[in-house]
């Protein structure tokens, strides 16, 4: 006789019936500790006393089920699966083999097919390890930037924005800044006062926002670099976009600490608005860098002294385009008519592209060559237009911008336009019973009768 393959039960039964057999327990007992009756103990003792322990293993094993599927049933799944539905999941899968191929089977059976058959990969074989990182070496190498939307001041103020700059070599908070939310004027609010302070690091590393990168790389028109972009090339600083939040971990992490430690710091301070927040941001980061900040690994500093004058750094860091000036001197810009004032300079701009800067104040202005051109704003009373689209980060500030505005005074009625009636047919046709020219006619019958009397 050779092997026997049997089940750990199996096994856990062939030791008691042995010792019932060599008189070391009773088949009451036998039958307490296998939960079965017995009588079935006596069933199992009389087939273990003649045939030996092989007789204790199930009869069945070994054999196929009666309840198997018929091999070709499977064949003809995995088939339509590969050919109609290589991309769905087991359970849509499914769900389209009993609507459209009247073949049913159990999800998980489905399942075991598709990954039997590496159409589909299990939970554990998709999950994706993202390897560390090691920190750059020097200090204002690498300076991680990011914006942490969360109820900082809990319910005792608005919801708004913290953005946070963190260096890579040392796990520093080189900048904290409560915005309303991630804008390219709170980006380009925080970076000016970061430059004043430490000066021009190598490169910034953000997620892919679209203060930092356009999201078509391919479109025709535009620059190919957002305004965030376009400033940092003219301070010659690299913005490098991570592919994963992953990849820019280490102010994930601190945006995750701050989340608790901030908010209970600033609790305990009675702060419940930006300005009093942002008050308190540089003695706070103080006690936090004493705490987790590390030391490089090498003692150098990458910052560059900024030698911008504030004039020239207050022209990088605005809104720059440019506008094409037509016949009438007037172009558009942001929903506004803008005018040129007719001057001797201005007559000859027409069918040329001047240089518009919008600043943060919401100062305009217009230049030809870095000339300042005086003009006009036509139709100044603008609002929110319905149907406008808001990113998900902006839309808290929209909204209360919003609601700022209906407070002011109501909308301006707008003409509604023609609008197409609903009509629901009767069923009746029209004989022209009513028509125009049939009551002309019923008139003049009705004459012709009147004149004859």
């Amino acid at each position: 006789m050779g092997l026997v393959l049997m089940s750990e039960r199996d096994l856990n039964r062939v030791e008691i019936l042995s010792q019932v057999v060599q008189g070391r327990m009773t088949a009451t007992n036998a039958a307490n500790l296998l939960a079965l009756s017995r009588r079935q103990v006596q069933r199992l003792l009389k087939s273990f006393r003649t045939n030996g322990p092989a007789a204790i293993r199930h009869k069945a094993r070994g054999r196929p089920s009666n309840n198997r599927i018929d091999p070709a049933v499977r064949v003809l799944a995995v088939t339509l699966v590969q050919e109609q539905y290589a991309d769905f999941g087991p359970t849509l899968a499914t769900e389209k083999l009993a609507e459209d191929h009247g073949l049913k089977v159990s999800r998980e059976t489905l399942r075991k097919w598709m990954q039997d058959a590496g159409i589909w990969l299990s939970r554990k074989q998709r999950r994706t390890f993202h390897q560390p990182r090691l920190r750059r070496e020097c200090y204002g190498e690498l300076i991680q930037i990011d914006g942490s939307d969360h109820r900082w001041f809990e319910d005792r103020g608005p919801l708004c924005t913290l953005l946070v700059f963190v260096d890579d070599a040392t796990s520093t908070l080189m900048h904290l800044e409560f915005v309303t939310s991630e804008s390219t004027f709170s980006y380009f609010g925080a970076l000016e006062r970061y430059l004043h302070e430490h000066g021009r690091p190598v490169a910034f590393y953000s997620d892919k926002h679209s203060v930092f990168r356009v999201a078509k790389q391919g479109a025709k028109t535009g620059h190919g670099t957002t305004q965030f972009g376009r400033a940092l090339n003219e301070l010659n600083i690299e913005i490098l976009c991570a592919n994963s939040s992953q990849a820019k971990g280490r102010v994930e992490r601190a945006n995750r600490t701050l989340q608790d430690r901030l908010v209970k710091e600033l609790r305990l301070a009675g702060i419940s608005d930006m300005a009093a927040g942002n008050a308190f941001l540089p003695g706070f980061m103080q006690r936090y860098n004493a705490r987790f900040a590390k030391a490089p690994r090498r003692p150098d500093d990458l910052h560059r002294a900024l030698n911008t004058e504030p004039d020239r750094l207050r022209e990088i860091l605005c809104l720059r385009d440019e506008r094409y000036v037509g016949a009438q001197l007037a172009f558009s810009y942001d929903r506004h008519r803008i005018i040129l004032e007719e001057n001797d300079l201005s007559r000859d701009l027409p069918g040329k592209y001047i240089d518009s800067y919008e600043h943060e104040d919401g100062a305009l202005e217009f230049r030809w060559k870095g000339i300042s051109l005086p003009y006009r704003i036509f139709d100044m009373d603008q609002r929110v237009t319905h149907a406008a689209i808001t990113e998900n980060k902006h839309l808290s500030a929209v909204l209360e911008h919003i609601k700022a505005e209906q407070d002011k005074a109501p909308p301006k009625k707008k003409r509604a336009g023609r609008q197409r009636t609903i009509y629901e047919p009767t069923g009746r046709r029209n004989t022209g019973w009513n028509t125009l020219a049939e009551r002309k006619r019923k008139a003049n019958r009705a004459a012709g009768q009147g004149s004859d009397t």
